[in-house]
């Protein structure tokens, strides 16, 4: 199949050109791909990007990960691709983790069948190895020290199939964990009241990211950096919700300024993600409810996010963010992030086939995932 014609996102811009897909993989990009035969759909000039990839997210169509259904997953990889997001870690809230180990299960027996949509690629361990203090959404009785027991058994339930497990450094133990777990799977620096150094510590035992920058986490200040400061100085990467609403947009610029590339774009999303206000659903076990385009516990603690990647690409360009750096943090960053980028997230020959061709008021026109068209 040759896509001809298309505006095809370079990292740093676009550039008019083909794509030549055989099976499940790109094989040539350019405007001399050699093809002479068979399938041509020509881009008429639209932008075409590789696929968004959503590391952190709970939900969407109304389902969430922590359901624990095989119904749940298939609306998951079914809601996701129409917004030309064809990767994504669903991610798991603080649970026992007798519940964990249900719901890890049934996404492993769904694992070991064909499907299409979205590429559930691994599970984001968000809790329960977390600060009880910074908890955000999460419930305090299941927050746990972080332990290589536990983990271990929700590892192999899952089929090995944890991309990325997050940690508070802070409390005692949790250091030693993240030095152990960093051989597994990625760890992420997470709802956290750590202060600067007890951050950087966790950093140099081996995590490489920050879960959700700003959000659940001791802040920045000129005397106490804390652990967005640590962040900033570390060199590690830092996932962002970029909806406007958890991070306000001159921080959103600031963070962009700091750390460029090293930033991943997250929805954070809940099932209820593209729902009007009014909306009620659950996040793990708690309610909540959209007011003002915002996802709120009963004592009007900020939960997940409502929006999605692409709707947050449109949201910082508006802001102010550079377009190429906007796309580059929400594809090749969060590959990288979860060891996936010699597979997924840019338009290069051998890497999958997964493309996003946007319409002119950047909405999707054409979502391919390992060479298949998901949506026309």
């Amino acid at each position: 199949m040759l896509l001809k014609n298309g505006l095809i996102f370079t990292g740093n811009g676009f550039t008019l050109g083909d794509i030549l897909i055989e099976g499940d993989k790109i094989t040539a990009v350019g405007t001399d791909t050699g093809y002479t035969a068979g399938e041509v759909i020509d881009l008429d000039g639209r932008k075409v990007l590789p696929g968004l990839i959503d590391i952190h997210t709970h939900g969407c169509g109304m389902k969430d990960f922590c359901d624990g259904t095989e119904e749940a997953l298939d609306t998951l990889a079914a809601t996701y691709i129409q917004n030309g997001i064809t990767t994504v870690c669903p991610t798991s809230m603080t649970l026992p983790i007798d519940r964990l180990e249900e719901i890890y299960s049934v996404y492993a027996r769904w694992m070991e069948r064909p499907h299409r949509g979205t590429r559930l690629i691994g599970i984001n361990m968000e809790g329960p190895f977390l600060s009880v203090e910074k908890r955000g959404a999460h419930r305090a009785e299941y927050v746990i020290p972080a332990n290589m027991q536990d983990f271990l058994r929700l590892w192999e339930t899952s089929g090995h199939r944890i991309r990325l497990v997050d940690v508070a450094p802070e409390i005692a133990g949790n250091t030693d964990f993240i030095r152990q777990a960093k051989e597994y799977c990625t760890v992420s620096v997470a709802h956290t009241n750590a202060n600067y150094q007890q951050a950087m510590e966790g950093y140099h035992a081996g995590a490489i990211s920050t879960t959700h920058l700003f959000n659940a986490m001791s802040g920045f200040s000129h005397r106490a950096p804390g652990t967005v400061g640590a962040a900033f100085d570390c060199g590690a990467y830092a996932e962002l919700i970029c909806d406007g609403e958890h991070v306000f947009p001159p921080v959103l610029r600031t963070a962009f300024k700091v750390m460029g590339d090293k930033i991943a774009v997250v929805s954070d999303s809940l099932m209820a993600a593209g729902m009007p206000d009014g909306t009620v659903c659950t996040l793990g076990v708690d309610k909540v409810e959209v007011k003002d385009g915002r996802a709120v516990l009963p004592d009007g603690t900020i939960a997940g996010s409502v929006v999605n990647i692409l709707e947050e690409i449109r949201r910082l360009i508006s802001f102010g963010i550079d377009e190429s750096l906007a796309i580059r943090c929400s594809t090749i960053t969060p590959a990288k992030i979860i060891g996936a980028d010699s597979r997924i997230g840019s338009i290069t020959p051998d890497k999958q086939a997964d493309l996003l061709i946007l319409s002119e008021d950047y909405t999707p026109f054409l979502v391919f995932r390992d060479g298949i068209c998901e949506l026309s």
